[in-house]
């Protein structure tokens, strides 16, 4: 079964009313791949803004969930808040959150199942550092991470699994087609194994760490990259030529 192509824009602490508008517009207005679904993940003040002006067929993502369905957790959103803003999608495990923040793979794991448990997809992100990758860490680090989830949640038909190593994010730097590749073919194998044969074969693995206009075309050739997470390119307007890489 072929997998849908996902291309998902992730603006992190960036915007206004003025420049998200201005970006919502441009996709309003861009001819878009059809085949292509396309989320885009903006901060958390601006997700109504967003869904209200974004049209249809387009969806939007929040950065952040907690894991509990409501109380005393000061500053946290949940699923049943994300739900009644119209909100379909949300971002788990990100490494800025892993790094910054310091969430544990129990933690993401934890907030992942409660998304799915409440009906949200989830764009589960995973990735090793350059001090993993160089000690040949790498398939290791990202099938810690992903085990923390396996451990919770057993149906992933609405998880996306986001493939970012930590080097290669907002650093210009890019893994090769063939270092991409490698993984997401390793993650593939982990999920035939862990998971079930039908999930390795229907999840969608996508690539993220500086995707730009200039090398999506060539990643999104390998056989086991079925999209990108973007980061700085999602908020220029480059962002079309990604969604639109395999057009």
């Amino acid at each position: 079964m072929a997998r849908t192509f996902f291309v998902g824009g992730n603006f992190k602490m960036n915007g206004s009313v003025k420049t998200l508008t201005s970006i919502v517009d441009n996709l309003n207005q861009a001819k878009l791949d059809p085949n292509v679904e396309v989320v885009v993940a903006p901060p958390s003040l601006y997700l109504p803004l967003v869904r209200e002006k974004l049209r249809s067929g387009l969806e939007v993502s929040a950065q952040n969930v907690f894991d509990k369905p409501n109380g005393a957790f000061t500053g946290e959103i949940s699923v049943d808040h994300l739900k009644d803003l119209g909100i379909t999608w949300t971002l788990t495990g990100h490494s800025e959150r892993r790094v910054i923040l310091q969430e544990d793979d129990a933690f993401v794991a934890s907030k992942t199942k409660a998304a799915l448990d409440g009906g949200l997809g989830v764009i589960l992100c995973i990735g090793e550092s350059l001090e993993q990758r160089e000690a040949g860490k790498t398939i290791d680090v990202v099938t810690r991470q992903l085990n923390a989830v396996a451990d919770k949640v057993k149906d992933w038909s609405k998880i996306v699994i986001a493939y970012e190593p930590v080097w290669a994010i907002g650093t210009g730097k890019v893994a090769t087609n063939e270092q991409a590749q490698e993984v997401h073919a390793a993650i593939r194998k982990w999920l035939a194994s862990t998971v079930s044969k039908e999930a390795a074969e229907t999840t969608r693995i996508i690539y993220g760490g500086s995707v730009n206009e200039g090398n999506c075309k060539a990643l999104a050739t390998q056989p086991d990259i079925d999209g990108f997470l973007v980061g700085g390119a999602s908020l220029k307007p480059a962002f079309v030529d990604i969604i639109n890489a395999r057009s």
